[in-house]
């Protein structure tokens, strides 16, 4: 893999402006341009899951709290004590540039029907190295070079993407010893811990290339799917989106869809789910699954024909068109069998693992697919003793309404935050990134713990109610 820096893109698909990254040696930087960072884009060479050849594209940029104007090896220290972020979407078959565009990333596409590109304010590169990665094969930029050959299951997919990141730190060395962070949202619920995973058992192997594997975090993630539709189906329903008939109906399709998950026939089970999934949005007159408030999910907007365009594709050294989908496609074809598995035990493996890993698992409230019940349910079952005796702080915010619902224990980290639906960057973005650096950095969550106020008023009410009958 050759290095390959990001001097520039285009503002958007149908003008000559350009937005500016790390300094171009041949054009001298304009007096109060934004803030430019280092960043490369490009492709990883690595083997498939059989014997073809496959691409997988990658686009990182340097923390900001770096100067891109001075050498790496002149500021070695400050490179590699900032925290790496590794950013991965879903789907499957999701590129992770709509995380870059619409959620986290340094980049703005505007709802104009020119797309245009602006720098975001509240990029979660301010203070980290993040690196966003297009996976598996299929997904967005990222193709193999001869057929069609996609992963089958995550051990598949975990094996093809650690061969590229190692690839990555060989071609930036600089960035190798930097703490490592996987993070990703809905369907990473599984790519994440499984690529963690991957990397743990790598370093115990003592190979040249090391990665610095500090933790995971992942927001709203598709982790136990038969726990998730359970919920969304009892969430539709306390929200009026289902009747008591309907929802009658619904459990027991739900029942059927239970025994061929315990019977083994994961593909089977897999258009049970989905088709449980469309029921319910089906009655409820198709609501926005991220986001129960809406009747649309967040759009792209002109970003596909963004990404499409001839001088965005050269600037960011691609050769293949880019596409992304949302459960459906050849990506999510491939991994039929992998949808509705259970990748629960990798967090508890991860958690409890000697390496003692930082865990934080986020989300947004008003999301039906993978939202809070079923994050809260799996950590009360893989945390077991003391978890449900830490207080759950409200973060508050100086003035105003909070900004989230906070529990730590040891390595663990739970976070619900209001007024976000699945994409919580998007919903949220500075909320979000505070969190994230609060998490990184050990920074505290400012609140309080509402337990005595909530037990004194029990407490009293009790009384009152004694008092009244007595």
């Amino acid at each position: 893999m050759p290095r390959q820096p990001v001097y520039a893109i285009p503002a958007n698909a149908f003008n000559t402006q350009t937005i500016h990254f790390c300094p171009d040696p041949g054009k001298k930087e304009e007096e109060g341009a934004p803030k430019t960072v280092r960043s490369y884009a490009g492709y990883a060479d690595v083997d498939g899951p059989g014997t073809e050849r496959s691409r997988l594209f990658h686009w990182f940029f340097e923390s900001q709290t770096c100067d891109p104007h001075v050498d790496a090896d002149k500021q070695k220290d400050l490179i590699e004590k900032t925290p790496l972020l590794i950013w991965l979407n879903g789907g499957p078959g999701a590129s992770s540039l709509l995380g870059l565009f619409l959620e986290n990333g340094p980049l703005r596409v505007g709802d104009d029907a020119a797309g245009t590109i602006s720098v975001s304010p509240d990029t979660w590169n301010q203070e980290a190295h993040v690196l966003y990665w297009d996976q598996p094969v299929g997904a967005g930029y990222s193709y193999c070079k001869t057929s069609e050959t996609y992963v089958k299951d995550e051990d598949e997919l975990s094996e093809m993407f650690h061969r590229a990141l190692v690839q990555f730190f060989e071609t930036y060395p600089e960035y190798q010893k930097c703490p490592l962070y996987v993070c990703g949202e809905s369907y990473a619920g599984k790519y994440v811990p499984y690529i963690a995973r991957k990397i743990h058992q790598e370093n115990l192997k003592r190979p040249r290339t090391h990665l610095n594997l500090q933790g995971i975090a992942v927001g709203n993630g598709w982790i136990r799917p038969e726990l998730s539709i359970r919920v969304m189906i009892d969430y539709a329903f306390a929200s009026g989106f289902l009747g008591k008939g309907q929802k009658d109906v619904l459990d027991s399709s739900y029942k059927h869809f239970q025994d061929v998950l315990k019977a083994g026939e994961m593909k089977k089970a897999t258009d049970l789910g989905n088709g449980l999934v469309n029921a319910i949005l089906a009655y409820g007159g198709d609501f926005d699954v991220y986001d129960v408030r809406r009747w649309e999910d967040l759009s792209a907007g002109a970003l596909p024909v963004y990404l499409n365009t001839a001088a965005v594709k050269e600037a960011l050294h691609v050769d293949h068109a880019w596409e992304s989908a949302d459960n459906s496609g050849p990506v999510a074809t491939a991994l039929k069998a992998d949808n509705m598995a259970d990748a629960s035990s990798l967090y508890a493996e991860l958690i409890h693992a000697k390496e003692n890993y930082r865990v934080l698992l986020y989300t947004g409230d008003f999301d039906t697919a993978c939202g809070y019940q079923s994050t809260e349910e799996i950590l009360d079952e893989i945390m077991k003793d003391g978890w449900q005796e830490v207080p759950r702080l409200i973060w508050k915010q100086a003035q105003g309404n909070p900004k989230g619902f906070v529990r730590s224990l040891n390595n663990v980290t739970q976070v619900a935050v209001p007024d976000a639906g699945h994409e919580v960057p998007a919903y949220q973005p500075r909320i979000s990134r505070e969190m994230l650096y609060n998490w990184l950095f050990d920074r505290p969550f400012h609140g309080q713990d509402p337990e005595s106020v909530a037990r004194a008023i029990l407490a009293k009410a009790l009384e009152d109610a004694d008092e009244e009958t007595g």
